[in-house]
This record gives C-alpha cells, sequence and structure tokens, in this order.
C-alpha cells in the first residue's frame, strides 16, 4: 500500500472522485500544509492557518499508479485557478500535490509540465508541488460527505 495526498478545492468532491478509482482503497479528508496543530474546519476557513483541503489516499501500486492517480486530479478540477475551485475561494482550495517520496515529486512535477506544454488548459497550471506534512485529519461529518447525503458522487473523468 502507499498514500498519495491531493488539494483540489472542497474536499467533499474529490473525495467522492478518488474513491470511485481504481486501486484506491482508503480516503479521508482533512488539511496539511499550514501552521496550527489539530486545526479544525472553523480555523482552516478563516484562511489564516495555511492549510489546504486535502484528500490523503491509501491506494494499491499493483493495482493502479501514481501517474493513473495524478489524471484523476487534474481531471477533476481547475489547476489554473489560484486559491480558487468554483464559488470557493481561500489558500484552502488551493490546487495542491503533497508528495510523500522522490518520485511522486518526479512524476507530479512531470505530468504538470507536461500538461503546460500539451495547451491542455486555457492558462498555466497554479498546482503547487510540496512536501506532505502533518496529515490532520477533518472531524467525521466531513468523511464521505456526499454518501451520508445521499448526494450523487462526483465522476472522474
Amino acid at each position: 500500500m502507499a498514500k498519495a495526498t491531493f488539494g483540489a478545492g472542497c474536499f467533499w468532491g474529490v473525495e467522492s472522485a478518488f474513491r470511485q478509482a481504481k486501486g484506491v482503497t482508503d480516503a479521508a479528508v482533512g488539511y496539511m500544509g499550514g501552521t496550527l496543530a489539530h486545526p479544525t474546519y472553523e480555523d482552516v476557513c478563516t484562511d489564516r492557518t495555511g492549510h489546504a483541503e486535502v484528500v490523503q489516499l491509501d491506494y494499491d501500486p499493483a493495482q493502479t499508479s501514481y501517474q493513473e492517480l495524478l489524471r484523476v486530479f487534474f481531471d477533476t478540477h481547475d489547476p489554473t485557478t489560484l486559491n480558487r475551485q468554483g464559488p470557493d475561494y481561500g489558500k484552502q482550495y488551493r490546487s495542491v500535490i503533497f508528495f510523500h517520496d522522490a518520485e511522486q515529486e518526479r512524476a507530479a512535477r512531470k505530468m504538470k509540465e507536461e500538461l503546460d506544454g500539451a495547451g491542455r488548459f486555457p492558462r498555466k497550471i497554479v498546482t503547487q508541488i510540496a512536501p506532505a506534512s502533518d496529515f490532520w485529519r477533518a472531524e467525521e461529518y466531513h468523511q464521505r460527505y456526499f454518501e451520508k447525503r445521499g448526494i450523487a458522487a462526483c465522476r472522474a473523468h
């Protein structure tokens, strides 16, 4: 098993998309990349802690590659908007890949460069690529949010 951590806006839809991805065995929503230990949702929403809303995945590399997870990541949000996804804005909604090892960092940088070079998006990709830090699991009511409310799941492209 391996870990991957992505921030792509509000974590509810991102979690839903990744739960459908082949090889993902578990997903949890939470916060990463900030300065406050044990942040709450209310703390993160102040836009002063530096955390991003993220989804941390456990996945089986025998069933899927990290590159495939990167494809899901780039397909489920707009990586060209700085600190914003749709109507949500603030640093907590930034596009960010938190890598867990050098191989993940290389793969993330390579895919970002390739996508920018291919002109897939109308503007330059602003996704941050940063080392993973402490993952703070979000409150339980945020976990599997769409499932609990019977909301149709987001579909990864």
